[in-house]
């Protein structure tokens, strides 16, 4: 008996010692950087290319490194109709689209959706048509002086020092 609460316990501890939640398991983490006229800014972005990897996205996450957020992959462009939802994601966080290039068309901020069904969610629509799609915490985009026109640059190698 006293095993199994030592276990509980140190599981519990484990547990709520991270702010930081884990990353969707198996998706590869690339390291990347926003460049703009403020400077480089190093992130570390989960790769989602997948529709079920980008369905999912970051939902249930109760929390994200500073540093952290997800590419979302797509192989053909969306319209500038298309957009994110925040359907099961506990975080607020701020949405930067992106061309083939890597130059953000739009950024919109986003709000946790409390709604026990995705249809009483809102849709936060590009506004441009785009191929990539980053989400960070919101106010990421602001606190660091990256705007619309700024680029993303896949690789650490391509990201020049700051």
């Amino acid at each position: 008996m006293k095993v199994w609460f030592v276990l509980a316990v140190s599981a519990l501890i484990y547990g709520c010692s991270s702010g930081i939640a884990a990353p969707q398991e198996g998706l590869p983490v690339i390291e990347a950087c926003f460049v703009s006229a403020a400077g480089t800014v190093p992130v570390k972005l989960e790769v989602a290319s997948s529709s079920e990897q980008r369905q999912k996205g970051l939902m249930g996450r109760t929390s994200l490194a500073t540093d952290a957020g997800m590419l979302f992959e797509y192989s053909e462009p969306r319209q500038a109709s298309h957009g994110f939802w925040m359907y099961k994601t506990l975080i607020p966080l701020d949405i930067a689209y992106l061309n083939r290039e890597g130059v953000i068309g739009s950024i919109r901020h986003m709000v946790p959706c409390a709604s026990a069904s995705g249809s009483g969610c809102p849709t936060y629509p590009a506004g441009v048509p785009f191929i990539q799609a980053v989400e960070m915490n919101a106010g990421f985009f602001q606190d660091h002086g990256i705007r619309r026109g700024d680029r993303l640059n896949l690789g650490k190698d391509n990201c020049p020092a700051r």
